[in-house]
Formats: C-alpha cells, structure tokens, sequence
C-alpha cells in the first residue's frame, strides 16, 4: 500500500472504503492512543467527534511530530476549529455535515502534508546523518593532525577506517624506494577483529597491477570489490588468500583505497575487508560471513576516500617532522661537535650533561613523594631538557680560545718566560760564584782559600736551592684547585726578590700579572679571565634566541640560560634565586656540576671521586646554591650511572 489512512470507531470500514475505492489506501481503525503510529508511508488520521473524546490531544501532537496530517471534522454546529484543537496541528477541518467528495480532498491533502512532512523528516535525517560523518571526520582529520608518532598514526589511521565502516579487517601499505631508488610498497599494519592474536610480518612487494594494493597504487583508483574469491576472469589483480588459509578467515568484500599527498602521488594504500551489519559480530564461521558481511556503499567509498586523504596528510606531515627532527638534531650535534671542537678539554661534557639532565627528569617525573611528586614530563618537555643541556654550553664559541682552553693559572709563554728568568738568575748565579773564586785567587792567592772556597760554596748551594724552591713553589702554585686552597706567602717572599737584568737593572722575580695569576685560590682563571668565561652563558643565550624553535621547545633558551644560577642568587649571570630558576634548569645544574667535578678529561684540574664530588656538592646545599630534594633524587636515584644520550 502507498497511502494509511487511520480513524477511530466514529467511521464504518465499508463508508471509507466507497470513498477511496481503486485508490491505493490501505484503511485502518484505532482504538487506543498507543495505535496511533506513523508508519514509513504517507500517513493521516481522521479526527471526527467520537475520536476527539477518545485521543488527547498529546497523542494527537505525538502523531503530527511524527510526520502523521491529521485532518479534523467538526461537531454539529461548529463552523470553525474550536479552541480545544490547536490549528497548526491540522491539514484540513471539514465541518459537518460532509460529502464523500469532501472527505476524499481533505484526506488527499493531508497524505500529501504528510508525505512533504516525510521528506522534509527524511532531508533533515539524511542532513543530520552527512553532519555527523563530516563532524566525525573533522574529530578524526584532527586526532590524526595531532599524532606525531609513525607507528602510532598508523594504528590511528587504520582503526578509523574501520569504525566509520564497520569493517572487520584492514590493513596498510605505505610506498618507499629501495636503495636502488624503485618504488615499493610495504605491508606495514593489520588489523582483525576476529583473529585479533595473528601476527604481523612486514613484507615488501612491487609496485604493480597483479595484487590488489598495487594495482590501487599504480592507478589511483579506489577497489570495490563484493567478493574477494570471485573476481571478474579480465581483470589484472589476484587476492592473497594465505592469511585465510592460515587461520581459518574468510575474505569476502573489500574496499581497496590509495592514499595520495598533496601532489597527487600515492603514499600508501588503505585495505579494508568485510564490512559488517553489526560492528561487534565475530566471522568465526562461513555462516557468521553470510550473515553478517555486505558489500562496500558508494558512501563508504566517499567516506573511506576523504579519511585516506586527511591520512596521506597527516602521514605527509609526520614525515616531514621525522625530517626536520633529524635535520635539527644534526645541526644540534654539530654544534655540540664545534663546541667541543675548540675545547677538546671538554669533549663529551654536553653529552654527558644531557643524559644525566633526562635520567634525573625521569626520576622526578616517577617520584611519588617530596615537593615535587606533583610534577611531571611529557615526552615533548623531555626533548626540550635534552636539546636545553646538549646546548647549554655553546656560547663558549664567543669566548677566546686561549681563556677557553686555559688549563693552568699562567698562559704557556708566561710560564715559559718564568723559567727563562728563572735561568738566567741561576746562571748569574753560577757566574757570580766563579768570578768570586777567581777573584780571591787573583788578589791572595792561595793563602786561606780552602776555607774561602768552603764557606762559598755553601753559600752557592743555599742560593741554587733557593732558586730551585722558587720554581717549584711558582710550578705548584701554577695548579689549578677545585676549592679555595692554599697560602702564597713563601711565594710573596719570592716575589719581593730582585735581579738585574743584562742592562743593569733591578728587576722582580715576579711581575705583579704574574703574581696576580699564582696567587688564583681556585681554578685558573683570574677576575677578568673569569668573567670573560661566564659570558658563555648569555652568548648561549642570544645565539638560542635566534633559532625559531617550536611551541614545544620554546623553553630551549631559558632552561639553558640559567644553568649557572644558584638558589641563593650567587649565581651567574642574573643572579636571580628559587622560583625564578625553573625546575629543568635546576635539574641541569646539579647535573652539570657533578660532571664538572668528576671529568676525567680537564687538564686545569684534577678529577674528583664520586664520594668527594657529593661531599662538594652537599656543601653547596648546605649553603643553599642547589635544590635540596632534586640533589637527592641524582644521588638515590643513581643518575651518575646513566650512559651519554
């Protein structure tokens, strides 16, 4: 039947059927309000007096809501639409008494009400329906546009596809050249929801029309395919039925989709198999198959076609930040190999530094006590540590070679210009002690001059051993400390000493520079010298400043910039103190500081023990240059264990 016409017990059967005899109406009677349904057909209801006693009007608005034309008659005497019926709800009101010929047109008018209404409910469903699947894509095209991770895109790419079809299976190719430069393409993921435990072997295979993805790579062309195991005898493709026979599958219909980037080219090819009546079914049997798998709608395809669109993309995109990343990790051991390349003292130190920086980052984030048990790292805020400490130190590439690799408190030349004094004095010496003898040989002779010659002699031994305890004193005073050490006043007295040089004229055994470098307490650098050093640290700074980092490793320049700062703001270059120092740079200054200490390659000053790098490093927590708890977790962590990153 096209058309339903419903009334209530007012009307005979047999008077309805004379009026719509040979129409194509099928007529039925309602006696409760539960009767009252819209059937997927042009439906209406004739409202006449009995019937308005029998069905409250709620009924009757749940009907029109529906998509029902009701189509009133009045009572004797009523002329129009009472008050009791509300006129919108109505496709005509008859009043009584009415003819056959009345009845007919206001029932054809109110099928066609209801059919407009059907189709207006149908249009605004179907619209509904398309606004779900664009919001569904837009949700996906966006959880794909965040994934960074390959293999991660990959499972998301392929785990959609098959929920916005309701496909059992699928699988995913992706085209890469060989090392001869042809293409090819490799099996890199699948996924079966009936055989959710068989396992995934990658293989490659040709780019070509004898299998299905192949020939979807090389034409472009999506695959629609209602029953994989009976093909068209003329085409070029063959299915793979291994993995059926291997486990018992069943590959029916497909959906065979290529993957093409912004140049058109295909990436990758999107395999969707059996897509099912229920999402849930399991296709354990042949019969599970037959009941459960239909073939693939041209809405699947458009659908299924615009995801593997977002998919070449976001696949485009996370390739090209697989290579930028590779590319900006080159330039950072690059700079990192500059670095180390003008102080070979150091080689290794930024390494070292960085692994240490992100095992300490590491234990924090794992810590379930302490002040710091409510911090946490992401993965992206680790890299950012890790590139912070890698880097921290290359604005040493601003500072002078020779204040950089500076091992001992005197420049070489200085040194060498001390020793070159050093014999000369001795040599003087030795001649002053010769032209002595000869001179009391040449004025008395020999008489007393054994006991001369003794008394001489004693006193030259004096005078060459002073002179050899002076450069002894200027060689250990030469070497660097770790700590404030040592008194200078033998060498003071040294220092007061003078010569005279080849024109006759009194000189000091040490200049004041030269005293000024011996008499460093710790380190070999003097006040000038060291200042000239910690401007590594704003150099750092402003040379970091001018990379256009990312969002998520802006923070690059200030967690480096800070790794010299003490908590107590005796620290260097800012001098800033606590929460002004973030808690990465924090990290990194502990870290630092113990590498520092134990290096075994710094020539201007002796390695530490490990027991002797914590007793130092305690004395500065004890003093309040570094963090308590973090100092803590290195040390009960073993940080200092961790290989170079």
């Amino acid at each position: 039947m096209r058309y339903l016409l419903l009334h209530g017990p007012g009307w005979r059967p047999s008077t309805l059927g004379t009026v719509f005899a040979g129409a194509n109406v099928e007529i039925r009677e309602v006696r409760l309000p539960s009767e009252l349904v819209v059937e997927d057909r042009p439906t209406a209801f004739i409202l006449d007096a009995l019937s308005r006693a029998m069905f409250p009007l709620d009924a009757v608005r749940a009907f029109v809501d529906a998509g029902g034309a009701v189509v009133a008659f009045g009572r004797d005497g009523e002329t129009d639409v009472p008050d009791e019926l509300e006129t919108e709800l109505l496709a005509g009101f008859l009043t009584h008494p009415v003819s056959p010929r009345q009845v007919l047109v206001a029932v054809r008018a109110g099928f066609r009400e209801a059919a407009a209404r059907a189709e207006t409910a149908r249009a605004r469903a179907e619209a509904a329906h398309r606004s779900r699947e664009i919001g569904e894509l837009t949700r996906i095209g966006v959880a794909l546009g965040t994934e960074r991770d390959l293999r991660g895109l990959l499972e998301l790419i392929l785990t959609q596809a098959r929920r916005i079809t309701q496909s059992d299976a699928g699988s995913l190719y992706l085209v890469e050249l060989d090392d001869q430069g042809v293409k090819r393409m490799r099996f890199r993921l699948a996924q079966t929801y009936s055989k959710p435990d068989a396992p995934l072997v990658e293989f490659t295979m040709p780019v070509d029309r004898t299998s299905l993805a192949g020939y979807a790579a090389v034409t472009g062309e999506p695959l629609v395919i209602d029953d994989a195991y009976f093909l068209p005898p003329d085409v070029e493709y063959t299915i793979n039925r291994s993995f059926d026979e291997r486990y018992g599958y069943r590959t029916k219909s497909m959906l065979v989709i290529p993957m093409k980037d912004h140049q058109d080219e295909v990436i990758g090819v999107l395999q969707l198999i059996n897509r099912k009546r229920i999402p849930e079914a399991l296709l354990a049997t042949q019969a599970d198959v037959d009941a459960q798998v239909v073939p693939y709608s041209r809405r699947t395809v458009e659908l299924v076609t615009a995801l593997a669109g977002q998919a070449a993309v976001a696949l485009e995109n996370s390739r090209l930040y697989d290579d930028i990343e590779r590319l900006f990790e080159g330039f950072v051991k690059a700079a990192v190999l500059a670095i180390e390349q003008r102080d070979p003292t150091t080689f290794g130190h930024s390494g070292r530094v960085a692994g240490y920086t992100v095992g300490l980052a590491e234990i924090v984030d794992r810590t379930g006590s302490g002040p710091y048990r409510a911090v946490t790292f992401t993965g992206e805020q680790v890299r950012e540590i890790r590139y912070a400490a890698l880097l921290h130190d290359f604005g040493k590439v601003g500072v002078r070679e020779q204040v950089l690799v500076k091992a001992k408190k005197l420049y070489p030349p200085d040194l060498a210009l001390i020793r070159h004094r050093h014999a000369f004095i001795r040599r003087t010496a030795e001649r002053e002690f010769w032209r002595c003898r000869a001179e009391f040989l040449e004025q008395r002779g020999k008489k007393g001059y054994d006991g001369f010659l003794k008394e001489l002699e004693e006193r030259h031994a004096q005078e060459l051993a002073d002179l050899d305890r002076f450069i002894e004193m200027v060689l250990r005073a030469n070497e660097p400390s770790v700590l404030p050490d040592g008194s200078f006043d033998n060498l003071m007295e040294f220092a007061g000493r003078t010569y005279q040089d080849l024109d006759g004229v009194e000189r000091p055994y040490l200049t004041e520079p030269e005293v000024g470098y011996l008499t460093i307490r710790k380190g070999s650098l003097d006040h000038i010298e060291r200042q000239e050093i910690e401007s590594h640290v704003t150099h750092t700074w402003r040379f970091l400043q001018q990379i256009p980092w990312t969002r998520e490793l802006q923070q690059v320049p200030l967690i480096a910039y800070g790794h010299h700062e003490k908590l107590n703001g005796q620290g260097y270059p800012r001098h800033v103190t606590g929460a002004a120092i973030p808690i990465q740079t924090r990290m990194m200054t502990v870290c630092d500081i113990y590498d520092a200490l134990t290096a075994q390659d710094r020539p201007y000053k002796p390695a530490v023990s490990r027991e002797r790098a914590f007793d130092i490093m305690k004395e500065e927590v004890d003093d309040g240059q570094l963090d308590t708890d973090l100092f803590r977790l290195f040390v009960e962590g073993r940080v200092f264990e961790r290989t170079t990153r």
